[in-house]
């Protein structure tokens, strides 16, 4: 124990400090976790301009650094892996700062990070752009204008007679319709803990959308997604996609 002792003293002072230690495990300084004083959001950036830097800009290179990190094939990562995949590609984070990148992408606090979390958050927020268009369908949708979609601004612009499960007669219209709403609501309650109220608000809309946007490439095919998926182009919501609960 001595002898092993002595490899890392390289100061010969009769203690070990982290630095010492870690030049000599890795065969340079490393910093301590508790030495970083970098944001949470410079930290996402430099893991951004890291992965891009390794053709992982697009949707396809995320997906592929994402599969590579998951070694249980979970579709999620647990702090292990996703400690592991940051230690492995040498990225230049400390633990504190891969501690701090976890909870960045850990939305929901379930000690796990998802594709659609982890895809969601290196894609990073919505432009002008394609927020324009979630405003644009929003604002179609309220006919009321009070803000919020409920079964009311549905009725008499959806119709979900044709549904497959209200043809069998296994569901109400209502409660596809409810449905529908809810579709919205599971993005927002996720990271919230709400229970589904069947109101969508404005908020929950554009999150449902922006985990849409995450897996879109370009402004260009959300746009025209957007345009079909509510005819912008006609100022009306058509009826489509009750077949397959298709919103987008």
């Amino acid at each position: 124990m001595d002898a092993l002792f002595s490899i890392y003293d390289t100061e010969r002072n009769g203690s070990l400090d982290y630095k010492e230690f870690s030049t000599s495990i890795f065969g340079r300084p490393v910093s301590a976790a508790s030495g970083s004083k970098a944001t949470p959001e410079a930290l996402l950036e430099k893991l951004r301009n890291k992965l891009a830097s390794r053709g992982a800009r697009g949707i396809i290179g995320l997906g592929k650094q994402f599969r590579i990190m998951d070694d249980n094939h979970s579709m999620s990562l647990d702090k292990y892996e996703f400690t592991k995949a940051m230690q492995d590609y040498m990225l230049g984070f400390s633990e504190g700062e891969i501690a701090t990148l976890f909870r960045v992408f850990d939305y929901d606090r379930n000690g796990l990070v998802d594709y659609d979390e982890f895809l969601r958050t290196i894609r990073g927020p919505l432009s002008a752009n394609r927020k324009s268009y979630i405003t644009k369908a929003f604002n179609i949708m309220d006919k009321d204008g009070n803000g919020y979609l409920d079964i009311n601004d549905l009725r008499g612009t959806y119709s979900a007679a044709f549904h497959p499960d209200v043809k069998s007669g296994k569901k109400t219209e209502q409660q596809v319709l409810q449905e529908f709403l809810e579709t919205f609501e599971i993005s927002h309650n996720i990271r919230n803990n709400n229970a589904p109220d069947h109101i969508v608000t404005r908020e929950e809309f554009e999150e449902y959308y922006a985990n849409v946007s995450a897996s879109i490439d370009t402004d260009e095919y959300f746009a025209a997604m957007m345009t079909a998926a509510w005819n912008l182009d006609g100022n009306r919501v058509t009826a489509k996609g009750w077949a397959n609960k298709d919103v987008g």
